[in-house]
């Protein structure tokens, strides 16, 4: 535990209308769960954003206000100094969240009917976004060895050249696996899309969160292809805990690219940045980097805590080592239970909410995402109950 932060302190969110909490009976049926399931975390946001929020709203007049040239040179400074990655700022611009960036690019870059191309299992609002803006989801699933996920270059290919997507999305690092693709992977993909004119959208919300002290790698940084046809999506809502505010931002490096969508973000005021948006991202970037380094340490050791706690308590289960993010995919495939049953048990047996792992996509049927970016005590707590309640013999059940 870091000397200087408290990420063991249990806080009670329940009065503040987390979602985690206010959610449970819609998504679960009860409301006596203990929530692993929504992914941000339950560590108190940085002293440094809650100042810069507080001073925010001292203002005698909430009024329209001017993102400042420090809000953008923070977030272009940012990516050249923790990912290696110049940005100018006329490549940046604002959006108001990551999923409703997805939501744009779809709108703005692709036509309705338009095929978008996905790799399950993979974070479901791709899915619900494709589909809810009157698009076609192309699957291309991860292949799965037991131990590791990796992307199949030669079905991708296949994918691409006989459903031609006009877009593809890649969750780089990928969620709800956790896996940083390296630089080779990455090269491939976009020489894949570029060959076949396929716009290729980057969801980098992880992006901060590579444990282990690596470093995340850019997707439009791997060649002057991917440069050409990446439009990337990111923010400091995962890294500092800040989702409940909407912030977040855009990179496209290629002008054919930027310049109508940057317009058209304009047009209706897509990229004009909320007050708080503003306060708490500068905030972030320019005086929190410490406080991410110590969290990341934290949830790696999370990481070892639980995976040494299910290896030696589950059997049947598999955990997949992550390598980036706050979540933790577990295979519960062998502990002898239907997918429906495995949810059941969780819920009604163990009392905890994890992410279902169907909602990624049918591969992940037998799958949940755990997370661990929680107090350990509440960390041990949740995976006790599920040892307790689900890895026992069928028999006992």
């Amino acid at each position: 535990m870091s000397t200087f932060f408290d990420f063991d302190a249990v806080i009670d969110r329940r009065p503040t209308d987390a979602t985690k909490f206010k959610e449970l009976h819609e998504k679960y049926g009860r409301t006596d769960l203990l929530p692993l399931w929504i992914a941000d975390m339950d560590f108190a946001t940085p002293a440094p954003i809650a100042l810069a929020l507080t001073e925010c709203v001292r203002q005698p007049v909430l009024g329209y206000t001017t993102a400042p040239d420090a809000f953008w040179n923070g977030i272009a400074g940012w990516l050249g100094h923790r990912h290696g990655w110049n940005v100018t700022r006329e490549e940046i611009d604002f959006i108001p969240g990551v999923k409703k960036g997805i939501g744009l690019c779809v709108n703005y870059f692709t036509r309705p009917g338009d095929k978008i191309l996905i790799q399950p299992p993979v974070y479901h609002s791709f899915h619900s976004v494709i589909e809810g803006n009157g698009r076609t989801v192309v699957n291309s699933p991860l292949d799965f060895d037991g131990e590791r996920y990796s992307m199949n270059l030669q079905r991708l290919e296949r994918d691409i050249a006989s459903h031609r997507p006009a877009m593809m999305i890649v969750c780089n690092p990928h969620n709800p696996v956790g896996i940083q693709w390296d630089a080779d992977t990455l090269r491939e993909v976009a020489a894949v899309c570029h060959r076949h004119g396929v716009i290729l959208l980057s969801d980098e919300i992880y992006a901060d969160m590579v444990l282990d002290k690596a470093r995340h790698i850019p997707t439009a940084t791997v060649s002057d292809e991917a440069r050409e046809i990446t439009v990337t999506l990111g923010a400091p809502s995962k890294s500092f805990n800040i989702p409940g505010v909407a912030s977040a931002w855009t990179v496209v490096q290629s002008p054919t690219l930027r310049d109508g969508f940057f317009a058209w973000l304009k047009a209706s005021e897509f990229d004009t940045p909320p007050i708080c948006a503003i306060y708490s991202t500068m905030a972030a970037y320019a005086e929190c980097e410490d406080w991410l380094d110590c969290a990341l340490d934290y949830i790696a050791s999370n990481r070892e805590f639980a995976l040494d706690y299910i290896s030696r308590n589950m059997p049947g289960v598999k955990a997949i080592q992550p390598e980036a993010g706050f979540g933790l995919w577990m295979d519960f495939r062998g502990v002898g239970l239907c997918h429906d049953s495995l949810c059941d048990t969780l819920v009604n047996g163990a009392c905890v909410a994890l992410s279902d792992g169907a909602t990624f996509g049918a591969e992940g049927t037998g799958f949940a995402r755990l997370n661990i970016g929680v107090p350990r005590s509440v960390l041990a707590e949740g995976l006790e109950r599920i040892a307790k309640h689900v890895c026992v013999p069928c028999g006992s059940r």
